[in-house]
């Protein structure tokens, strides 16, 4: 649910005391300079890790990748352009040169330098070809193609090759003989998105859809979705995309249910830590500073996929109910819930309920046949269930912004 030899030796006067000044703050610069970091420690760390060599190995290649690229940008400026570059995995900046007289410039001014038998030009041109095939009709299979200036090829990608618009992609690649590395056993790609609670999700391959609670981690710093049991699926798509998986749940139809559960967020998909309000106000999004319950009476609104963004204040907590199947079904009993003056409809489940910047809770259920028909301040009422509640039933900690 972002000119005379005295005004002269004046002027020399004036220039040795703003030089003494400037000397001052030069120095004080410099040591300021010194204690700044020249690149985000962040960054630092990150590479390192991945180079599996030292910070201290991470910054100096850092500066050695600076050093060279402004070398290049004095060589685009005296004139020779080359044909594309590349650092190696060394860090080493390579430039393609015309012909061997401008690969000899190059060299003198302290870079790599080669003669390709084809440069960046002739292979953006291939992939220009295979991006207007494309266009005409999508190669499905073809994960993707791309040119690749260290081997001096347009790289294509494959996972499979058995559909017509595939065969003919290939075909047209192959024609470039040598210029063009085909790769199969390749992984399909997906969108990776990051999500806004109270954004529409869907169930698996169907219509059928729950909206987005919350974003939390685990000890270990796995990634879940905090939503309403009830909307605990397989997998549940964003915009098409899966990006989260069925994990646990503690709401079963024509049970004593909790509605709570979360699902594991896939790889490359986020939650974002800021509540969407379809587009209401200046801000257009709540930042999620914490999860404090709010006392009964306070002001409260919700983020849904059926009905955006609505308010209303808090009821009463620790309401058990019972929840009527629409498909015909066993009725299930509820407890654990909250009720509120926030008015919601079907597909609003899940979706984020939010007091001040203080996560409160997600929608579970509403009277049949409610309509908000009011916009922000539509009348009704609504039940949802607590996040910290949640959050402590799982052992979950809430992203926060």
């Amino acid at each position: 649910m972002r000119n005379s030899r005295k005004y002269r030796l004046a002027a020399v006067g004036i220039a040795l005391s703003a030089s003494a000044v400037l000397g001052t703050q030069t120095l004080a610069q410099a040591q300021d300079t010194a204690s700044t970091p020249r690149y985000q420690p962040e960054m630092v760390e990150a590479l390192a890790a991945s180079l599996g060599v030292s910070e201290k190995a991470a910054v100096d290649r850092l500066d050695r990748q600076d050093a060279q690229q402004a070398r290049l940008a004095q060589l685009v400026k005296s004139g020779i352009s080359g044909d594309g570059a590349f650092f190696d995995a060394s860090g080493t900046l390579t430039v393609n040169a015309d012909d061997q007289a401008e690969a000899a410039r190059i060299e003198e001014a302290g870079l790599a330098a080669r003669v390709p038998a084809r440069g960046q030009a002739a292979l953006d041109g291939i992939k220009a070809e295979l991006d207007a095939l494309a266009a005409k009709k999508v190669p499905s299979g073809v994960v993707a193609w791309s040119v690749d200036l260290a081997s001096d090829k347009v790289t294509v990608k494959v996972n499979n090759e058995r559909g017509a618009a595939a065969k003919a992609f290939l075909a047209a690649a192959a024609k470039h003989g040598a210029a063009v590395q085909i790769v199969r056993g390749q992984e399909e790609l997906a969108p990776q998105a990051a999500i806004y609670p109270g954004s529409k999700m869907t169930f698996n391959n169907t219509s059928n859809y729950c909206s987005v609670g919350y974003g939390a981690r685990d000890s270990s710093g796995r990634q879940y979705l905090v939503t309403a049991g009830h909307c605990v699926t397989n997998t549940l798509r964003y915009d098409g995309a899966a990006f989260a998986q069925g994990y646990k749940t503690r709401y079963a139809l024509g049970t004593r249910s909790v509605d709570m559960g979360i699902l594991t967020v896939n790889s490359g998909h986020s939650i974002v830590t800021a509540v969407g309000t379809w587009g209401q106000g200046s801000t257009r999004t709540v930042a999620v500073k914490g999860v404090s319950r709010a006392a009964s009476g306070a002001a409260i609104c919700k983020s849904g996929a059926t009905t955006g963004w609505t308010c209303g204040t808090i009821g009463s907590y620790n309401n058990t109910v019972t929840y009527k199947d629409l498909n015909g079904g066993p009725d299930t009993v509820v407890s654990g819930l909250a009720t509120s003056s926030v008015c919601t409809e079907g597909g609003d489940s899940g979706g984020a309920y939010i007091s001040g910047n203080m996560a409160q809770g997600m929608t579970s259920g509403g009277p049949i046949g409610q309509e908000c028909t009011g916009g922000v301040n539509s009348r009704g009422t609504s039940h949802f269930q607590p996040l910290d509640d949640a959050l402590k039933y799982y052992g979950l900690t809430l992203n926060t912004n």
